[in-house]
């Protein structure tokens, strides 16, 4: 039996490459005759860029930046397609990881670092960018990528403003007069793992500013500063962006990408699987073994283990999704692309020791999975 392994990271654990070969381990110690292939999939979260670039066997650049706050940093991309296509994760110049929680300020914190990136890959002769968004401590809507690309932000009086959002909430107009023209010239795909918008309950601010350090009253402050700069985008280049889906992915960078270099917002885990070759190697094996930190309602909306589970029904290859959690209420949902689904942990335990012990966990199962498909091999053999 050929079995392909593709799991998505378990968040605040094991990236995806580690939760594979965890799986792996599994099977191998299993009395299930089989070859095991690893595949470590993102949908655009935190780790996409690195794993796109593995398997396109690209090239890594380490280059100076600047973090969320404007301290310098070494930040890395990627170079794939003959070195015509460059790979940045946000995470890497503007991720929250960066940055410890008492330095969480989404006020404060800026996409600059990216930009910064951005202006390398374009010094390398890229005619193309794939930007993996997920991660970043910044509610910006990508004004610092777009400062650093040589954007200017007037107030009302004409004059230059920071592109903070602190700042921008006196932002009036947008000059690219200065802008580097090179960017034009670039196909700009964003790849995100929520359709969330850039406004309102369901927006950027609302939804995920929280989560970066925001207080309630920075909420609403943040809701104004991207709802202007939304008006802004609409008033100068006629371009509605407020309601785009993805677009509040990343603090609003996809919105304000989309508005001003026409960037592409696409489903992560969909791009990432066909940048990757992933229907060749699911052709390959007749098993697939995904999952990630939860297997819930929102994995059906367009993430990883979806992603990979659809592709595989189209071609009637199984499909078994493991997971730390699975709510009960959702179960019934996962039927329409899981053939089954197993929980990892084997005993009651709070959160710190279920994280701590992913990897063992994650083997475990593996091997009782595959001793169960040995005894199906064996009365069919």
């Amino acid at each position: 039996m050929r079995v392909l392994i593709a799991p998505n990271a378990f968040k605040h654990s094991l990236n995806a490459k580690e939760a594979s070969e965890a799986i792996q381990k599994g099977f191998e110690k299993s009395h299930l005759n089989c070859v095991c292939e690893c595949f470590p999939i993102g949908d655009g979260g935190d780790g996409t860029g690195e794993l796109i670039i593995s398997h396109r066997h690209g090239i890594v650049i380490s280059e100076e930046v600047l973090d969320p706050l404007g301290r310098t940093i070494q930040a890395s991309y990627g170079l794939i397609d003959n070195r015509q296509t460059a790979v940045i994760e946000m995470a890497s110049a503007s991720g929250i990881r960066l940055l410890k929680n008492e330095e969480l300020n989404p006020l404060e914190a800026s996409t600059f670092g990216t930009g910064l990136l951005i202006k390398f890959a374009l010094n390398q002769g890229v005619n193309k960018i794939i930007l993996a968004v997920g991660g970043s401590a910044t509610v910006d809507g990508g004004c610092g990528i777009l400062a650093a690309l040589g954007v200017d932000f007037l107030n009302e009086k004409d004059e230059k403003i920071g592109f903070l959002p602190k700042d921008l909430i006196n932002l009036t107009s947008i000059d690219t007069t200065h802008l580097d023209k090179r960017i034009l010239d670039c196909e700009i795909v964003i790849l995100s793992d929520v359709k969330n918008p850039l406004l309102g309950e369901s927006g950027s601010a609302k939804v995920f500013s929280p989560q970066k350090g925001a207080t309630a009253s920075d909420v609403e402050f943040l809701e104004i500063v991207l709802s202007n700069f939304a008006d802004v985008i609409y008033r100068q280049f006629g371009k509605s962006i407020a309601n785009l889906a993805f677009g509040g992915a990343a603090g609003g960078v996809s919105a304000g990408l989309a508005g001003l270099l026409n960037a592409k917002l696409m489903n992560g885990i969909d791009a990432f699987l066909s940048l990757t070759g992933f229907d060749d190697a699911l052709k390959r094996n007749d098993i697939v073994i995904t999952g990630e930190g939860s297997l819930d309602k929102q994995t059906l909306q367009g993430k990883g283990p979806f992603g990979v589970a659809e592709r595989a029904k189209t071609l009637n290859i199984p499909v078994i999704g493991l997971a730390g959690r699975v709510p009960l209420a959702d179960v019934e949902a996962l039927k329409s692309h899981f053939d089954a689904v197993f929980t990892i942990g084997n005993e009651p335990t709070d959160l710190k020791n279920a994280i701590e012990n992913t990897a063992e966990n994650l083997t475990r199962t593996a091997e009782q999975i595959a001793n169960l498909l040995a005894i199906t091999q064996k009365k069919l053999g």
